[in-house]
């Protein structure tokens, strides 16, 4: 029967639409999942900084062990040949970490975007919760982990640090190349120069091949509805 709202009676406020308690099952689920992408994160941080401290262990290893070669040697040809050798190793060593410690960054920053993922996930079935987890708009929650963009932001990851060792690395390889080619008063000038353009070079292309690989994965659609 219908209630008489001329009684002086307010009818009373609709009920929000009550969000359906999740199942056991899933929120078991969610929760390991949560863990399980938070350990798959601390494992490509630990494997990017591991494999940067054996690569900038292998340089400094190489170079006591060119200064010794001079030391011993003198600057002769034993100590071009070594020196070639040597750097040359060392740059491509330098060009496999960087692409392997770029592949851990951007394994990282897919992890880190499901684990945002999965916390909507618990604001929305614990709206209760907001005031003590924080609650960012999707498009930042990135940013919030301390995954922030940038022109410079390349120089600050570890792949960019490689890469800027790398460089190093192929421009003298490149100087002591031409100093041995000259073979004239002005020996240094040409080693200079040669090492400069080539370093310069190298670190531009690695760059620009970061990021275009971070464009790649910003442009790709990790979930259907995004």
């Amino acid at each position: 029967m219908p209630r008489d709202h001329d009684a002086g009676h307010e009818p009373p406020d609709q009920p929000e639409q009550a969000v359906p308690e999740p199942r056991p099952a899933a929120v078991t689920f969610v929760t390991t999942e949560h863990f399980t992408l938070q350990g798959a994160r601390s494992s490509t941080v630990a494997e990017a900084t591991g494999r940067a401290s054996i690569f900038l262990g292998t340089v400094s290893g190489g170079l006591v062990a060119l200064g010794l070669i001079g030391t011993a040697a003198g600057v002769g040809a034993a100590f071009y040949a070594f020196g070639l050798i040597l750097l040359s190793t060392l740059a491509f060593v330098g060009i496999v970490t960087f692409d392997r410690v770029l592949q851990s960054g951007i394994e990282d920053v897919g992890y880190a975007a499901r684990i945002a993922r999965l916390r909507g996930y618990y604001f929305r079935y614990a709206p209760e919760l907001v005031g003590y987890l924080l609650s960012v708009p999707p498009a930042q929650r990135l940013r919030m982990q301390g995954l922030r963009g940038g022109r410079w932001q390349g120089f600050l990851t570890v792949a960019g640090m490689v890469a800027v060792v790398t460089a190093v690395l192929a421009g003298s390889a490149a100087g002591l190349l031409a100093a041995v080619v000259a073979r004239s008063g002005h020996s240094l000038v040409a080693a200079l120069v040669a090492g400069a353009v080539v370093a310069g070079a190298v670190l531009v292309g690695l760059m620009r091949y970061q990021r275009s690989a971070w464009e790649r994965v910003s442009m790709a659609r990790l979930f259907d509805d995004e």
